[in-house]
């Protein structure tokens, strides 16, 4: 049967587009992966377990010598090879992580008799290819676009967020990915977005789900997204707008042969294969940074989510500091102005008294630059290698810890690389670095491990802002835990258990208390202030204080995209569970914990009247049994914690 119809498939997509009979058939080690290239039409298609999930896509790039995406002639197909990986993340949704794919190379070139080769690597959770020019040349050449496009079929629908045009918002700072996801809607039924849909993008074909994503895309392209095509089912790769770079830098993609191209990467299954995949990071480069000691994650207390710029003085933050250490939490944010409101001496005496403490301090700083009119500072700072070598040596010499750098200007390729260029000097002087109001970090965690987060996301400053944001909270954190945060730290600056100042919390304080499992950031900046833990019970305190600051593994057990996300996270022999429910109604659980028979564990929960602030505990235990049933209420969350 799956002969006749993946035979059915090719007679249609013969019938409908054209084709040559010739043809490339590629598996995932399951087998359960089929993608089949077709030679004659520059292009490829898809099929998971014998239904077809791509259609006819093209391929191929335009680059400023020539033409690779028609008449591409097949020069030869190397023998298939296993690929093997096996890497460690400092912070993640896993540790330890082992990669297995089978690579295809398809050597092509054009009528300019130019090379291209076409690379796909198929892997149990999902496909990924790119492509290499392996050409030797002393002059660069640009891509001024890609072909590359996604068919999806009439029944498809779309779980994607709207990347804004470059220069606009708050002074200009604008695309800072930092959207509500247009969610589970038809693919003909999304507007057409001038600046495309960002990245992780989700689908829904029938029962299966496609999260396509980019990866590796190294100093010589620029950050790209996805756009309607010739029809409203046919996505491409768009390049970023002209605005969205360094002015009199390079916009587009630039270099000399051989070159190879970002991945293309496609996790594709069921929701469990792509919540535990890592396929941002198994295609992201290797590590470039050889000291790592430094490199610790942990969690941070950040006065200026409540209090705003009026919290930025000295002894505020002396207060924060001793809320850290409180807590138990690694580190302190000082945030925008601290140089004229505090200064550096000041602040000096801060990280000595944060030492005591055992708290390390971290500093923001403007990107600055023409491209946003932020007046917020330090600004100005980490323009140049020069200036940032000098003002990363007299941080590493007061024992700051990190930096946090806000307002970059979008995904061209200066961009990319300016941010890349802030990472290797931030390494030499053992600082780790969060990006704000930037670009998705596609797997640049991997490549640099001093990258401990990025925004990228509407996280909860906004919620601070207004009260429509808080309403759309609940939906909107359970769509990022499954796309914004599927491979990439995310600086949502999660969980507020008492009060937020003019606004009301549509969240429950469980739901709050479940981010901070549910999220995954190197370093979770909290959201609560030293006030508002003093209404909290002293056993949320304590699980707080002993709450991992990294995990080694991951089960999803359950949710749906934008309703209810449900997970397991594993750090040295202790499981947490963590579930949180996006919609305003009650919903019985019953879950799946197999793997934890026998265990005895402690639940967090709301209590039925469903008071926004109260948590309580109660012991449970799944001693001869395999299931936990419980109910979560309308924008509620749980916690439960097992342990040998």
């Amino acid at each position: 049967m799956r002969f006749v119809s993946w035979l059915v498939f090719l007679l249609f997509l013969n019938a409908f587009h054209g084709f040559a009979q010739d043809s490339i058939l590629m598996h995932s080690p399951d087998r359960k992966i089929e993608v089949i290239y077709f030679p004659a039409q520059v292009g490829y298609a898809v099929k998971y377990q014998g239904l077809p999930l791509l259609g006819l896509s093209r391929m191929g790039v335009h680059r400023s010598d020539g033409d690779f995406t028609d008449k591409i002639k097949l020069i030869k197909i190397r023998p298939d090879i296993q690929v093997t990986d096996d890497y460690e993340l400092t912070s993640g949704k896993k540790r330890h992580i082992s990669y297995k794919a089978i690579r295809t190379v398809i050597e092509t070139e054009n009528g300019k008799g130019s090379r291209m080769n076409i690379i796909f690597q198929l892997s149990n959770d999902g496909l990924a290819f790119c492509y290499e020019f392996p050409d030797t040349t002393n002059h660069s050449y640009q891509i001024t676009g890609e072909a590359t496009s996604f068919h999806f079929y009439p029944q498809t629908r779309g779980w994607l967020q709207p990347k804004a045009d470059a220069q606009t918002g708050f002074e200009h700072s604008n695309p800072s990915y930092e959207a509500h996801y247009m969610m589970d809607r038809s693919l003909d039924s999304l507007p057409f977005n001038n600046n495309g849909w960002v990245y992780p993008a989700l689908f829904k074909y029938r029962d299966i789900w496609l999260l396509i994503t980019e990866a590796g895309l190294g100093r010589s392209y620029c950050g790209t997204s996805l756009q309607q095509a010739e029809t409203k089912y046919d996505y491409r790769i768009n390049f970023p707008q002209p605005a969205e770079k360094i002015p009199g830098k390079a916009l587009l993609p630039e270099s000399a042969l051989p070159w190879k191209t970002p991945w293309r990467v496609i996790a594709l299954g069921s929701l469990k294969t792509i919540t535990e995949s890592t396929l941002g990071t198994d295609l992201a480069l290797p590590s470039k940074i050889k000291d790592t000691k430094y490199i610790k994650p942990g969690k941070a207390s950040w006065s200026w989510i409540l209090r705003k710029d009026a919290g930025t003085v000295f002894n505020v933050q002396k207060a924060y500091i001793d809320f850290a250490a409180d807590m138990h939490w690694n580190y302190c944010l000082i945030d925008a102005g601290w140089d004229k409101s505090i200064g550096y001496d000041s602040v000096q005496i801060l990280t000595d008294y944060a030492k005591k403490k055992q708290v390390g301090l971290l500093l923001w700083y403007n990107s600055a630059g023409d491209w946003n009119t932020v007046k917020f500072t330090p600004r100005d700072r980490l323009l140049t290698h020069n200036s940032r070598v000098e003002e990363f040596a007299r941080l590493e010499k007061m024992g700051i810890k990190g930096i946090k750098v806000d307002f970059f200007g979008g995904d061209g390729k200066s961009m990319i690389n300016y941010a890349e260029d802030i990472l290797v000097d931030a390494a030499a002087y053992h600082l780790l670095v969060n990006f704000h109001g930037a670009t998705l970090p596609r797997g640049l965690q991997r490549t640099y491990p001093n990258f401990i987060t990025a925004e990228a996301v509407l996280g909860y400053e906004m919620i601070t802002f207004s009260q429509d944001n808080a309403d759309a909270a609940p939906a909107h954190m359970v769509m990022c835990a499954f796309a914004r945060n599927a491979f990439d730290p995310m600086d949502f600056t999660p969980m507020n258990l008492y009060k937020i100042p003019h606004i009301k919390r549509a969240t429950t304080a469980c739901f709050e208390l479940a981010t901070s499992v549910v999220f995954l950031s190197g370093i979770q900046h909290y959201a609560s202030s030293p006030e508002g833990m003093k209404h909290v019970p002293g056993y949320i305190k304590s699980f707080l204080r002993n709450l991992p600051d990294s995990w080694e593994d991951i089960r999803f057990l359950g949710g749906t995209p934008g309703k209810d996300f449900l997970v397991a996270r594993k750090s040295g022999n202790t499981w947490y569970l963590a579930g949180i429910n996006g919609e305003k109604k009650d919903k019985e659980l019953v879950l799946d914990l197999s793997f934890l028979t026998g265990k005895n564990g402690d639940l967090y929960y709301c209590p039925s009247d469903n008071e926004a602030n109260t948590i309580l505990t109660r012991k449970i235990s799944l001693t001869g049994n395999k299931e936990l049933s419980l109910k979560l209420h309308g924008n509620d969350g749980f916690i439960a914690v097992f342990e040998d």
